[in-house]
């Protein structure tokens, strides 16, 4: 899905945002704190939306076989 894949290695829950981050070329950690900002801050955008999106995501991705 997108070329997205779980981390094995750089993972602090399901591997979701380090699978992100390494896609799009950015520290994962930098993915986490946006995905924190978003679900804290910004209107419209709540933290059960976002803990649902990583649950499912953290489902349907599949893991990385190198990293």
């Amino acid at each position: 899905m997108f070329g997205i894949t779980r981390t094995r290695e750089d993972r602090w829950l399901l591997g979701v945002c380090g699978g992100i981050g390494r896609r799009i070329g950015w520290n994962p950690s930098v993915v986490r704190l946006v995905t924190i900002f978003a679900a804290a801050v910004v209107p419209g955008v709540s933290l059960l939306m976002v803990a649902a999106a990583y649950i499912i995501l953290g489902m349907i991705l599949p893991e990385s076989p190198e990293f």
